[in-house]
C-alpha cells in the first residue's frame, strides 16, 4: 500500500492524463488537465476503483477551471429557480464549488443530468448541500470553518491519507487486539473507549458524566499507555455530550489527528460544545476547552455516510450504521487486521422504530465482538410502549390545559426533544390535544434546525411526508422558539397553558432549571420527565419524590423551593433499547458473536443482562469496569 499512488498512476501513464495526485483520508483524489479526460474518462476511473478497491474520484487541475465569477454565472443559468440556491461557495484548492440549495434534488437534476452540465460548462466539481429549511448558525459557521480553511484540509486529509497508506510504523506485525475500557465501565456517562492493535491506536467516544463531581466527571487519561501523540483516529458514535464533549479537550492536550463521525454528529456535537462552554460561563464553572478547540476539532473532522467502509489505519477499517438513538447515531464496525477481527461498538442504539427514526441494524459483514449498551438491561426494565407514551402524554396535556397550568418537559437538546417535537405536532393537527403553543428553547430549537438540514436520516414515513407531501413536522405554527432570558420570563408569566421543551433533560443546568424553579411551586402545573435521570441529578431527586429544593441565589443567600406541581416520568420515549429489545437485538445479529460486553449501564444492570445473554445465546459475556483491560484476541 505504500506507493498506492505511484501504481494507480502507472495504470494511466500511458495517456499522461494526470497532472497530480494526492489523498483526501482514505479517498485517491487525481488531477487532470484533460477536458476530454475530465468530462468522459471512457470508464477507466471506474476499473481503478474495481482493480484497487478504493474510492478514486478524478477532478480537474485548478488551471483547467474557468474563472469563478464566470463559474457561478454559468451554474445559476444552469440550475432551475425552484432550487432556491443560497450561496456558492469555491474551493480552488480541491477544484470543487459547493452550491447550497433547500431543494437538493432539484438541483442534482434526474440522474445527475444537471451536475454533468455544470462540470461540463465551469470545470469544476459541484458538491450540493441542503440549506436547512430553520436557519441555523451553527451549519453556517461550520460550513465557514470549512471553507476558509480549505488549505489546511487539503494538508491535513493528505497527511491523514499518508498514515492510512504508508504501511506500519510501529514494528513487528504481530496478532493481537486490546480494548481498555477509560469510561462507561458499569456506569452511564463519559463513554471513552481505547482499541489497541501492534499498529493503531483507536479512542471511540470520548464523553462526560454531567451528574458526577469533578472527580468521576471525564474519562480515566491517566491510563500507562494513553499517549496523545500515539492516537491515530477518534471514532465519536453520537453527538450527546456523555460520547463527545471531552474531543475538544484532547485537541487541548494535543490531538492532531482525525474524528470520525457522521454530518449531523460533527455539527451537534459542535452545537453541544459550544453550549457548555456557554453555560459554564453562566454558572461560573469554566470549561476544560474554548472556542479555539472546537472551531479546531470541526477542521480535524472526516465525516462518513452510513455503510460508507473506509480504512482509518494501516490494519482498521470502520464503517457506520445507523443506531436509531439520535440523528446520525451510529454504530461502529471496525474490521481489524487481514479478517483477524471483526468488532461492533453500539454506541447508545434503539432496536426500535421511533417517530422519527429507523431502528437499529443488526446485518454485519462479520462479526466476532459485540461492545452494547446496558442502560436499560435490568429485568425490570420494561417500559411500555411507544403508543400507550404518547396516550399517556396526551391525557396529561388534556388534564393541566383543563386545570389552566403549564407543562413543563426538560429533555435532552437533541433526539428525545425532536421525537415529542413529531408526536406533539400529529396530536394537534389531528385534534387529540387543544392547540396550544409549544415553546422550544433556544438549544432545542437550535438542534431542531440541524434536523431540518438532514431529512435523508429520518425513517422512511417522515421523509416521505417532507419530501412528498410538503409537510415538516417542525415547521408547524405551534413552535414557538425562546431566545432570550426576557422572551423565557414571558412564557412563564403568561397566564395562558402552553408546553415547554427545554434542556437539560436531567436538570442539571440550563433553561430547565429556571423553569422548574418559576413552575414548581404551582400545583396546577405539570413536569414531565422523559429522560434517564442520572443518579445525583436534580431531576433524579424530583423523580424520587422530593418535595423541597434549595437553590442559591448569590454567594451568601439562598431559597428554598416547595414542589406542589404534578410529577410525571414516561419512559418509553427512550432512545435507548429496553431490555426487550436488547436482547432481542443481540438475538437478530447476523452472523452470531462470539463475544458480547456490556457497557453504558449501572453495574447491576450490566451484570444482569450479561448472566442472561450467556445463559441465552451461549456465548462469552463480559462486565468490565472503568480502567479494565480485554483482550480480544
Amino acid at each position: 500500500m505504500a506507493d498506492i499512488l505511484q501504481e494507480v498512476l502507472k495504470k494511466l501513464d500511458d495517456n499522461k492524463e494526470i497532472s497530480s495526485a494526492s489523498f483526501e483520508a482514505a479517498n485517491i483524489i487525481l488531477y487532470t488537465k484533460n477536458k476530454e479526460f475530465f468530462i468522459d474518462n471512457k470508464g477507466r476511473i471506474r476499473e481503478l476503483v474495481n482493480e484497487f478497491k478504493k474510492r478514486i474520484e478524478l477532478r480537474p487541475d485548478p488551471k483547467l477551471s474557468i474563472s469563478q465569477e464566470k463559474a457561478e454565472k454559468a451554474i445559476r443559468e444552469i440550475l432551475p429557480t425552484e432550487c432556491n440556491v443560497a450561496q456558492i461557495i469555491f474551493d480552488p484548492q480541491r477544484s470543487r464549488v459547493i452550491i447550497e440549495a433547500e431543494k437538493p434534488g432539484l438541483a442534482i437534476g434526474k440522474s445527475g443530468e444537471l451536475l454533468q452540465k455544470i462540470k461540463e460548462a465551469t470545470f469544476w466539481v459541484p458538491l450540493i448541500k441542503r440549506t436547512p429549511s430553520i436557519r441555523s448558525i451553527i451549519i453556517e459557521n461550520i460550513r465557514a470553518v470549512l471553507y476558509e480553511n480549505n488549505d489546511f484540509r487539503k494538508k491535513f486529509l493528505n497527511q491523514v491519507g499518508k498514515r492510512i497508506y504508508n504501511g506500519w510504523i510501529r514494528g513487528k506485525k504481530s496478532e493481537w487486539v486490546r480494548l481498555s475500557f477509560l469510561g462507561a465501565g458499569r456506569q452511564v456517562g463519559r463513554s471513552c473507549l481505547f482499541l489497541q492493535t501492534p499498529e493503531s491506536r483507536i479512542v471511540l467516544d470520548c464523553g462526560i458524566n454531567v451528574a458526577a463531581n469533578k472527580e468521576h466527571m471525564y474519562p480515566q487519561f491517566d491510563l500507562p499507555e494513553f499517549k496523545i501523540n500515539e492516537i491515530d483516529a477518534v471514532v465519536i458514535s453520537h453527538a450527546h455530550l456523555d460520547h463527545s464533549s471531552m474531543v475538544p479537550l484532547l485537541i487541548k492536550y494535543g490531538y492532531t489527528g482525525p474524528i470520525y463521525c457522521t454530518m449531523p454528529t460533527r455539527d451537534i456535537m459542535s452545537l453541544l460544545a459550544l453550549d457548555y462552554i456557554s453555560v459554564g460561563f453562566k454558572e461560573s464553572s469554566e470549561a476544560p476547552f474554548s472556542i479555539t478547540e472546537v472551531k479546531q476539532m470541526v477542521k480535524q473532522t472526516i465525516c462518513l455516510s452510513y455503510n460508507e467502509v473506509s480504512d482509518i489505519t494501516p490494519d482498521i477499517r470502520i464503517t457506520f450504521y445507523n443506531a436509531g438513538h439520535i440523528l446520525g447515531s451510529a454504530m461502529t464496525h471496525l474490521h481489524i487486521g487481514n479478517g483477524l477481527h471483526n468488532l461492533l461498538y453500539t454506541g447508545d442504539m434503539l432496536y426500535d422504530y421511533s417517530n422519527l427514526l429507523s431502528r437499529a441494524v443488526t446485518r454485519f459483514p462479520r462479526l466476532e465482538t459485540v461492545i452494547v449498551e446496558s442502560t436499560y438491561g435490568s429485568k425490570n426494565d420494561l417500559p411500555p410502549s411507544r403508543k400507550e407514551c404518547e396516550d399517556e402524554l396526551v391525557n396529561i396535556i388534556n388534564t393541566t390545559v383543563k386545570n389552566g397550568g403549564k407543562i413543563l418537559m426538560p429533555v435532552l437538546g437533541v433526539g428525545r426533544s425532536q421525537e415529542i417535537m413529531v408526536i406533539l405536532e400529529k396530536a394537534i393537527r389531528e385534534g387529540k390535544v387543544p392547540k396550544i403553543p409549544v415553546y422550544v428553547q433556544g438549544m432545542v430549537w437550535d438542534v431542531t434546525a440541524i434536523h431540518t438540514a438532514y431529512p435523508d436520516f429520518f425513517n422512511n414515513k417522515v421523509k416521505k411526508e417532507i419530501f412528498y407531501e410538503g409537510k415538516n413536522p417542525f415547521l408547524s405554527e405551534i413552535f414557538k422558539r425562546v431566545g432570550s432570558h426576557k422572551e423565557m420570563h414571558a412564557v412563564i408569566d403568561s397566564k395562558e397553558p402552553c408546553l415547554i421543551l427545554a434542556t437539560s433533560g436531567m436538570l442539571t443546568g440550563g433553561a430547565s432549571v429556571e423553569y422548574f424553579k418559576n413552575l414548581g411551586p404551582n400545583k396546577k402545573n405539570a413536569i414531565i420527565l422523559t429522560c434517564y435521570q442520572g443518579k445525583g441529578s436534580l431531576g433524579k431527586r424530583i423523580q424520587d419524590g422530593e418535595k423541597e429544593f434549595s437553590f442559591s441565589l448569590d454567594t451568601n443567600r439562598s431559597e428554598v423551593m416547595k414542589m406542589n406541581a404534578g410529577v410525571f416520568t414516561i419512559k418509553g420515549f427512550s432512545g435507548h433499547s429496553s431490555r426487550p429489545q436488547l436482547m432481542s437485538f443481540l438475538k437478530s445479529l447476523e452472523p452470531r458473536p462470539k463475544r458480547v460486553v456490556m457497557n453504558h449501564g449501572e453495574s447491576s444492570k450490566c451484570l444482569d443482562l450479561a448472566s442472561s445473554v450467556h445463559k441465552l445465546m451461549r456465548v462469552e459475556t463480559s462486565v468490565p469496569r472503568n480502567m479494565d483491560a480485554l483482550r480480544l484476541i
